[in-house]
């Protein structure tokens, strides 16, 4: 039996041919577990590719102990009341582990009760939820990166490549003039990501001008649209776009091919996620680098705490920061080692 994983818009119908695992007895041998997922929106993709990195390890960790590992993926499709529906379902259907990509992180509160309500433990992971909100409950857990790393290696990139290429001061004038594309209106990790960029190129001994911004809620399609806005506005007077993801990034590169404006002429666009579309960009050069997140490491880390919350296993091995966090780093990557970052991902397909 292999590990399941479902992807809906809507609620999942009970029971779709899942095995609910029997281990409420402390002798009765573990044949069969049952982790919920649900995710904010399941296009986003970095957490598209971080499901399937999932679902592989789950496959893999059936593979290794005989257990059959069952995966249900709901999609909240952005909104919170569907995501809290999703899980009261997921409880009901018998799932040992709930895995949460918070549509809300400052609305955690129906899940969490719920879950303490069943016992039934809650993994929070990418969309970091309030600590205060994590400390509710000893078992709620949260798997993702600290958002200012990301910010802190996305201004270093793009410090680094306006001292080394004189090209991207396009007026010559030693300030890089610069727009930022933001994830969602007031989310922290769009706050953090943009605050740090900018300020580590000034650190950096790089003078920035700011020319404007726009949300594009971490979409490709609504960056294009946002970018082509800036251009008109603000045309070749941009030298850099700050983008908080990957997807925002290639969205500035679709509005700046639509205005066929030639290669050479364009700003430097950096993004953050690694995704294997941005890595591509990256190698192909119309993004001058990227902020590795690793989906990888954090899709094994969730496994590995959902296996062993659902089996009662020891999680000392996890090294679980304040017995609640597991924290993976992020890493810049740059034409020069892109290879690795592609390679790597073909090598786990």
């Amino acid at each position: 039996m292999r590990a399941c994983v479902l992807l809906f818009s809507g609620l999942m119908a009970a029971g779709a041919g899942m095995t609910a695992v029997g281990c409420s007895g402390g002798e009765q041998e573990i044949k069969s577990i049952k982790i919920g997922v649900t995710v904010y929106d399941q296009y986003d993709t970095f957490v598209a590719q971080l499901m399937t990195e999932f679902d592989r390890y789950a496959a893999i960790k059936e593979e290794e102990t005989g257990v059959a590992v069952n995966v249900e993926v709901y999609n909240a499709a952005d909104s919170q009341s569907t995501q809290n529906g999703q899980v009261e379902s997921m409880i009901e259907e018998g799932c040992n582990v709930i895995c949460v990509n918070l549509v809300d992180r400052t609305d955690p509160t129906t899940i969490i009760d719920m879950a303490e309500k069943s016992n039934v433990p809650i993994i929070f992971f990418n969309r970091e939820l309030v600590e205060e909100d994590l400390e509710r409950w000893e078992h709620l857990y949260y798997v993702g990166a600290e958002a200012f790393e990301s910010g802190i290696m996305e201004g270093e990139l793009a410090a680094e490549a306006f001292a080394e290429d004189a090209s991207l001061d396009k007026n010559g004038d030693g300030v890089f003039q610069y727009v930022v594309l933001e994830g969602e209106a007031g989310h922290q990790d769009a706050i953090v990501r943009t605050e740090y960029s900018v300020s580590t190129i000034v650190q950096n001994g790089v003078e920035v001008e700011k020319l404007g911004y726009a949300i594009a809620n971490w979409n490709r399609a609504q960056a294009q649209t946002k970018m082509a806005q800036l251009l008109s506005e603000y045309g070749d007077a941009i030298e850099l776009v700050l983008a908080n993801n990957d997807d925002m990034a290639l969205g500035a590169i679709d509005a700046l091919k639509a205005a066929d404006i030639p290669r050479e002429e364009w700003p430097a666009v950096v993004g953050i996620d690694g995704t294997d579309v941005g890595l591509e960009a990256v190698k192909n050069g119309e993004m001058i680098g990227t902020v590795y997140n690793d989906k990888e490491g954090q899709a094994l880390a969730m496994l590995e705490l959902a296996y062993g919350l659902s089996t009662g296993g020891d999680l000392s091995d996890l090294e679980l920061l304040e017995g609640k966090y597991i924290r993976l780093p992020y890493s810049k990557v740059t034409a020069d080692v892109v290879d690795d970052y592609i390679k790597n991902s073909d090598a786990e397909e």
